[in-house]
C-alpha cells in the first residue's frame, strides 16, 4: 500500500474534491478555464493510454504496462482520480521490481479504473 495514493479495489465514482479545489486555486475566478483545460487534456491522454492497454502489443509486455502506469500515476492524482493513481503506483512499483504477477489482471485493473476516471472526468466536463 502506498501512503501517497490510498489503495482502493473499487473504481471511484467521482474525482476527489480536494484535488479539484487545488486546480481551482490556479484560476480562482475561472476566467482562464484551467480546470476544464486540465481535465480535457487528461481525458485525451487517458483515452490514448487506455487504447494502448487494450491493444495486443501490450499483452505480455510488463515494461509497457509499467510505463503506462507511470505516465498515468501523477496526472491521475493531480485531477483527483485517486483510485486510478493508487492502482498505477501499485502496479508500476511491482513491475519495476521484476515481480510480473498476473499482467493480464493488472491490465484489466487499469482499464476498469481508467474507465471509471473517464466517466468521472466526463461528468465534470459535460454535466
Amino acid at each position: 500500500m502506498n501512503a501517497e495514493f490510498p489503495r482502493s479495489d473499487a473504481p471511484a465514482a467521482a474525482l476527489d474534491e480536494a484535488s479539484l479545489a487545488r486546480l481551482r486555486e490556479l484560476d480562482p475566478d475561472g476566467v482562464h478555464g484551467v480546470v476544464n483545460r486540465v481535465l480535457a487534456a487528461y481525458e485525451t491522454s487517458l483515452n490514448r493510454l487506455l487504447g494502448q492497454l487494450r491493444s495486443e502489443t501490450c499483452a505480455g509486455d510488463a515494461a509497457l504496462v509499467a510505463g503506462i502506469a507511470h505516465t498515468l500515476k501523477s496526472s491521475s492524482a493531480s485531477v483527483g482520480a485517486l483510485a486510478l493513481a493508487a492502482s498505477c503506483a501499485d502496479i508500476e512499483r511491482r513491475l519495476r521490481a521484476g515481480a510480473a504477477g498476473d499482467l493480464r489482471a493488472d491490465v484489466q485493473r487499469l482499464l476498469a479504473e481508467g474507465e471509471a476516471a473517464l466517466r468521472a472526468v466526463g461528468a465534470v466536463l459535460r454535466p
